[in-house]
């Protein structure tokens, strides 16, 4: 396994230690990611983003969508079953299970949706318009002609 230092992004950057941190993590993480329940990330339109988790067996109640500190939290726990059943085979995996996923900057859930044993979370990232380029009038100096060209048109 790779030891990065990341020292010297931290003495040379002003503001970027929140993604030297992320970086970090990653590639510190000793623990193999868990692969249930087996999710898709899409991108549904320019600033918007679909998650959607496979949740067969579960009811929309036994499911917890929380957005705290910088990330999105899925959670489930399965209800106890009243009638004790007899399985010859049991496929359908409902153990419960947490999911993690950080979230950028500006990034907020728009809400969340079960269907056909789906989960969709819409995701929207809203840049606020103090981040949002704009344009700077370059002033003339006083007493210098402007000078127009006549073949643009």
């Amino acid at each position: 396994m790779r030891n990065l230092d990341f020292a010297p992004l931290y003495r040379a950057t002003v503001g970027f230690d929140r993604i030297a941190d992320l970086m970090d993590r990653a590639l510190s993480a000793d623990v193999a990611q868990p692969t249930y329940p087996p999710y898709n990330i899409e991108k549904t339109d320019e600033n918007a983003y679909r998650i959607s988790i496979a949740v067969a067996g579960f009811t929309p109640e036994e499911l917890s969508v929380e957005v705290k500190e910088g990330a999105l939290f899925v959670s489930a726990r399965k209800a106890p079953e009243e009638a004790e059943r007899s399985y010859l085979h049991r496929g359908i995996a409902t153990r419960a299970f947490e999911r993690r996923f950080a979230l950028a900057d500006h990034v907020r859930v728009t809400g969340a949706t079960h269907e056909h044993g789906m989960l969709h979370i819409d995701l929207v990232r809203e840049t606020p318009e103090a981040l949002k380029p704009r344009r700077i009038e370059i002033a003339r100096p006083a007493g210098v002609a402007q000078v127009v060209d006549a073949a643009v048109n």
